[in-house]
């Protein structure tokens, strides 16, 4: 998948999967990475970014499996962030898939 494309893509499921809970970067890895292929590396460095733009937040909590982890949390400038990209994401794919049917009609 092209990287550009990708990168706006895991901004908007990683916002999403915060939306109604908070959550640790090991875990938005692992539920992320169900759906679409990335490496652990990629999250971190996303999240500094959604982080500095302050669409999350972060805090530590302490954990029975160790060290504290690092929860991220969903700002209210982050949910209407989100919103702008579930609505644009929506718009895309009609377009898209219009798009597509359209050029398969016409090859029939």
């Amino acid at each position: 998948m092209n990287a550009q494309l990708k990168k706006g893509i895991l901004d908007m499921l990683v916002l999403a999967m915060l939306e109604h809970t908070d959550r640790y970067g090991f875990e938005l890895v692992e539920r992320v990475s169900r759906h679409v292929r990335m490496a652990e590396r990629t999250i971190y460095p996303l999240l500094k970014r959604l982080r500095d733009d302050r669409l999350v937040v972060t805090y530590l909590q302490e954990s029975n499996m160790g060290a504290p982890r690092k929860y991220y949390r969903l700002t209210d400038e982050g949910r209407t962030y989100l919103r702008g990209m579930k609505a644009e994401w929506t718009e895309l794919h009609e377009a898209v898939n219009r798009l597509l049917e359209e050029a398969q009609r016409e090859q029939a």
